[in-house]
């Protein structure tokens, strides 16, 4: 997302020659293990991290705030989301540092913040944040629940982008339009549609032995309703809904194969199978993000055939391949290797560059754990790689964005002593409504706050800004959009990562 007159758009990848040092992997040596993987040594408290990683998500609540909110600078906001349309809206988070409530990011988080804990539950009961966890996705589901108005509706967007950056104000005192935009048979969103059923079915997985079996059950009936919307009714969300203008699909295949890749594991149908088999898996991708889910289903996929959760994938050697050659790339052991800074960090993006670094560091993560229990490897085009290298190779990226860069600066907000203090977040930027109840206004806040020569007045523990440019360089301005704004499907990749390093 972005500032006022700014909007989120793909950049080129900057291109850098192969050859040079890569100083974080000096610091680790990889250990053989048989079945485990361990990490390698490092300066950092992931459990902290993880604990203030989850944090941030209650910071981004919007709506009717529970009485075991922790974070207590914010307050309740948009409590008429959906009136208008005589529906209850209510609820959900905002995106990242403005006021709007995009469908599309949300569903994709709350998607990876159930991969966490399907792939990475242990870890975190081990440190306590299982619960903390699953609420964070049934804040986030409840909400989705409640824009499925429909079998064949679904709510998209609630509140005017354009409008919303034009002004400055914390959510609390909100006087922007509140408008919700849906997608239907008439008005379809392929894309939108199954990127919320993989998100229902993934949470139905995460609920399914920790909490309540009927909720888990009533995830999956929306799941499997959403998907016959998306197949039954194609075509591209943006056409339908503004929100293209500033988290434009490139496409819907890869949410339809992503979604019938969760659906298949939440419900072991042949029907889901059969559509992974008339599907395009995507080739080899470059990235993995809120657009471009290919090579996240496509390590679902595979993870789901080597540990024997359902067979009948026709293609899976072909799945298997592309996504082992991503992981082999993002590694720099492939034959179209992803770039990195001269500080060791993948380049994926000019703008919010992180984002693709924690879901890459997701899949080589969750990946590793497959190579463990299967005591298998990756024969890539540069050599055999193992689980620990990928674990070491995970743990690498996040010390990197936990304080081993050249900065020295941790670009989680509130980690350690030295981390962004101007991050381009309405909320956090602006006093307190508990301190300070005088309503801002939309173009005051921008004098009184936005162009403030000063550190936010309130920390957004855990919130992960955009990162540094190619030259290792960071500006904490919260001006700069780019570079110092954080979002939720930034947030919620890196959870599961943190939690397997914790």
């Amino acid at each position: 997302m972005t500032v006022a007159g700014g909007t989120r758009l793909p950049q080129q990848r900057k291109e850098r020659e192969p050859g040079y040092d890569d100083p974080i992997a000096k610091k680790f040596k990889t250990v053989s293990s048989e079945g485990f993987v361990q990490n390698g040594l490092s300066d950092y408290d992931y459990g902290e991290a993880l604990t203030k990683s989850l944090l941030y998500f209650e910071a981004q609540r919007s709506g009717k705030l529970p009485s075991n909110q922790r974070v207590q600078w914010r307050g309740d906001s948009a409590l008429n989301d959906g009136k208008t349309a005589g529906v209850d809206l209510v609820g959900g988070y905002y995106d990242a540092g403005d006021n709007v409530k995009f469908g599309f990011p949300m569903a994709f988080a709350m998607t990876m913040l159930s991969w966490s804990v399907v792939q990475f539950g242990p870890h975190l009961t081990a440190r306590n944040e299982l619960s903390n966890a699953l609420n964070a996705i049934e804040w986030g589901t409840d909400y989705l629940i409640k824009a499925h108005a429909e079998p064949e509706v679904l709510y998209g967007q609630v509140g005017d982008g354009q409008a919303d950056h034009s002004c400055w104000q914390r959510p609390e005192d909100m006087t922007t339009d509140r408008t919700a935009f849906r997608i239907d048979e008439q008005h379809p969103g392929s894309d939108l549609a199954a990127e919320t059923a993989a998100a229902f079915a993934a949470a139905s997985i995460a609920f399914r032995s920790s909490r309540s079996s009927s909720y888990s059950n009533n995830l999956l009936q929306h799941a499997k309703q959403l998907f016959d919307f998306a197949t039954t009714h194609t075509g591209l969300y943006q056409d339908s809904i503004p929100a293209g203008a500033f988290y434009s699909s490139s496409g819907y295949e890869d949410e339809l194969l992503w979604a019938a890749a969760w659906l298949a594991l939440a419900t072991k149908d042949d029907s889901y199978i059969s559509f992974i088999n008339m599907a395009s898996n995507g080739g080899t991708r470059k990235i993995f993000s809120w657009d471009d889910k290919f090579v996240g289903a496509q390590v679902l996929i595979t993870k789901s055939v080597l540990e024997k959760k359902y067979g009948g994938i026709e293609n899976v050697n072909d799945i298997k391949n592309n996504a082992e050659q991503f992981i082999c790339n993002c590694i720099n052991k492939g034959s179209s290797n992803i770039p990195k800074t001269s500080g060791g960090l993948l380049w994926f993006l000019e703008d919010d560059n992180l984002q693709y670094v924690a879901s890459a560091s997701f899949l080589v993560a969750a990946y590793a754990d497959t190579l463990a229990v299967t005591k298998t490897t990756i024969t890539c085009p540069n050599g055999d790689v193992g689980p620990q290298e990928l674990i070491e190779f995970a743990q690498s990226q996040v010390d990197y964005i936990l304080g081993s860069n050249p900065e020295k600066l941790s670009y989680m907000v509130g980690f350690g002593e030295n981390y962004p203090k101007r991050p381009h977040h309405r909320g956090a930027s602006i006093v307190s409504i508990k301190q300070d109840p005088t309503p801002v206004s939309c173009q005051g806040g921008f004098d009184l706050w936005f162009h403030k020569n000063a550190d936010n007045p309130n920390v957004i523990e855990g919130a992960l800004v955009g990162g540094p440019n190619f030259n290792d360089e960071y500006s904490d301005n919260r001006e700069n959009f780019q570079q110092a704004e954080p979002d939720t499907d930034n947030v919620a990749p890196l959870v599961g990562v943190l939690a397997r390093l914790a």
